[in-house]
């Protein structure tokens, strides 16, 4: 006669302090990076989409 064990071990990952304040710093600077390209190109299709989508959000922008 067998005796299954009844403990599994869960598939889940556990992210540490650590990993989630590195993944926020680098969502955070992401971010940051892409509003200043959006908001300082010279490419003009780029900085007024950011643009109208800023007006759209009813986000203040001027």
């Amino acid at each position: 006669m067998s005796i299954i064990s009844s403990t599994s071990h869960s598939a889940s990952t556990t992210s540490t302090l650590s990993q989630r304040l590195v993944a926020a710093i680098g969502a955070s600077i992401l971010g940051a990076c892409l509003v200043y390209f959006a908001g300082f190109s010279h490419i003009e299709a780029v900085h007024n989409a950011a643009h109208d989508t800023r007006h759209s959000a009813a986000f203040p922008c001027h």
